[in-house]
């Protein structure tokens, strides 16, 4: 499954929002590009946050 894909961000709304794939997938385009976008963010926040605690513990 490619990231930044369709399949991939169903897969994140079906773990973290409990929805079914075709329920994302048959979302119209605006309200599935907010959905991807707020993906994204959460993403990178835990990215960073991840990194963050690799570098505190690294030293």
């Amino acid at each position: 499954m490619e990231e930044g894909g369709e399949a991939f961000y169903a897969h994140v709304a079906l773990h973290r929002f409990h929805w079914r794939p075709r329920e994302f997938l048959e979302m119209d385009r605006k309200e599935k590009a907010f959905v991807i976008a707020s993906i994204q963010i959460e993403l990178k926040k835990e990215k960073e946050e991840h990194d963050r605690i690799k570098q505190k513990v690294r030293g």
